[in-house]
């Protein structure tokens, strides 16, 4: 019975085609050249993509405390600067203790924490005071910032002796900066 059913089946299935299917293998007929493209503008596109995902983590400095050493005209006044600059001195210098207890992740994070205040309250300073006494300040202030990245990249780097050496550094080169302003 089943032989019958398939039969009768197959009398009815016409094995001419009405129209032509085109060729699966069409990526074959591509030229090399516009494969290239198609592929480029796919990097391009993930690429782009992903610069915009990714920017508003890159943007926020408050999520790493990232250093913002671009000099701007401060929102202070010279009065604000003043009144704060020994505090965030202190809070910079208390990250003595942390190097002492060799909690190096918490060192990167109290110093990016604390050194934008003294930074801009160092800044808003210089900028009032007389332009014959502005180029020596800000020797003084670039060499203090710079040894805070460096002990910033040298707690990163778990480096004992350099990160011991930067803060020492950022001690004596404070003490003249606060002497002097």
């Amino acid at each position: 019975m089943r032989a019958a059913i398939l039969q009768n089946n197959l009398m009815h299935f016409n094995p001419t085609f009405s129209c032509c299917l085109k060729p699966s293998f069409q990526l074959r007929e591509m030229r090399l050249k516009d494969f290239d493209i198609n592929i480029n503008r796919r990097i391009g596109a993930i690429a782009a993509l992903s610069l915009v995902l990714l920017a508003k983590d890159s943007i926020s400095t408050k999520l790493a405390y990232g250093f913002d050493f671009q000099l701007v005209a401060p929102d202070q006044t010279i009065e604000e600067a003043e009144s704060g600059i020994i505090g965030h001195a202190q809070a910079l210098l208390q990250v003595k203790e942390l190097i002492e207890s060799e909690s190096w992740g918490q060192v990167q994070t109290a110093v990016r924490k604390s050194s934008p205040f003294l930074k801009q309250d160092i800044y808003t300073i210089i900028q009032q005071k007389p332009g014959n006494e502005r180029p020596l300040l800000r020797k003084l202030y670039s060499n203090l910032f710079n040894n805070v990245t460096r002990l910033d990249y040298a707690a990163r780097d778990r480096d004992a002796s350099r990160i011991r050496e930067c803060y020492e550094n950022i001690v004596m080169v404070l003490n003249e900066v606060l002497s002097r302003l």
